[in-house]
C-alpha cells in the first residue's frame, strides 16, 4: 500500500524560504497561517559561528496526537498516510493544536488587513480574500502534503515526487532539491533510493513517539 513521506535534507538547505511561499500561494492558507515555515538559528561560536535552517511542515505521524485530540473527528488518516484537517467538520476547539508537538496546525480566526489609526481596516488583499474564500473562519487547517496535487496525478497517471503536476508544491519550489518526496514503501521511489544514498535520516522530537513520515538528513 502507498504510504507518502518526504525527506528534506539539511546541509541542501539554504534558507530561501521559496518553500514557503510556493505553499502560501498553492494552499491559499489563512494570512496569519504557514505550514511550511523555516526556521533560522545560529550554530557554533564565535568566530566560528554560521546560520543554519530547520524547514518545518506537518509530519504526517502513523500515530498522530492530533488524531487522538480532536473532539469533533475532523482529523483523520488517509489510506496513503496523509493526515487531513476537514475544516467542515472542525469546531476549532484547539485540542489538536496543543496536542501536536510540532506546531504544524493553524487557527484560522478571520483576520483580514490592519487596523488603522482610526480603528477601521484597510481593504483585505487578494491573498487574504482567496483565503477566506478557501477555508472556513473558526476553523483548523495544516499541511497536507499538497494532497489535492497528490490525487490529480494518481488520477492521470502521473507519478508523485517525479512528476511536478503531482508532488508537493514546496518540493517542486526548491532550487536546491533538498526535498524529496514520495512512497515510503516503495524502494524504487525518489525519496526510498535517497534515503539510501544519503541516509541515515532522523525525525523532529523523537521523544513523542509519534511516527512521523517527514524525516531529516542532517539533524544535529
Amino acid at each position: 500500500m502507498t504510504r507518502w513521506g518526504m525527506v528534506i535534507d539539511l546541509g541542501r538547505c539554504i534558507g530561501c524560504q521559496a518553500c514557503t511561499v510556493a505553499c502560501k500561494v498553492e494552499n491559499q492558507s489563512p494570512v496569519d497561517a504557514w505550514y511550511a515555515p523555516v526556521v533560522e538559528y545560529e550554530v557554533g561560536r564565535y568566530p566560528d559561528a554560521q546560520m543554519a535552517y530547520l524547514p518545518m511542515l506537518c509530519n504526517h505521524c502513523t500515530d498522530a496526537p492530533c488524531i487522538k485530540a480532536c473532539p469533533s473527528g475532523a482529523l483523520h488518516r488517509r489510506d496513503d498516510g496523509i493526515v487531513i484537517a476537514d475544516e467542515e467538520i472542525c469546531i476549532g476547539a484547539r485540542a489538536c493544536m496543543t496536542a501536536c508537538p510540532y506546531g504544524a496546525l493553524h487557527l484560522h480566526e478571520g483576520r483580514s488587513g490592519e487596523l488603522l489609526g482610526d480603528g477601521t481596516r484597510n481593504t483585505p488583499s487578494i491573498l487574504e480574500r482567496y483565503a477566506h474564500e478557501r477555508h472556513i473562519e473558526g476553523t483548523v487547517s495544516k499541511c497536507t502534503y499538497c494532497a489535492h496535487r497528490i490525487d490529480f496525478g494518481t488520477e492521470h497517471g502521473l507519478t508523485p515526487g517525479i512528476d511536478p503536476e503531482a508532488t508537493p508544491a514546496c518540493v517542486v519550489t526548491c532550487p536546491t532539491e533538498c526535498r524529496v518526496f514520495g512512497d515510503l514503501d516503495d524502494p524504487d521511489s525518489p525519496v526510498s533510493r535517497y534515503v539510501v544514498e544519503h541516509g541515515p535520516t532522523g525525525v523532529l522530537r523523537p521523544d513523542a513517539r509519534t511516527g512521523a513520515t517527514t524525516a531529516y538528513v542532517g539533524l544535529p
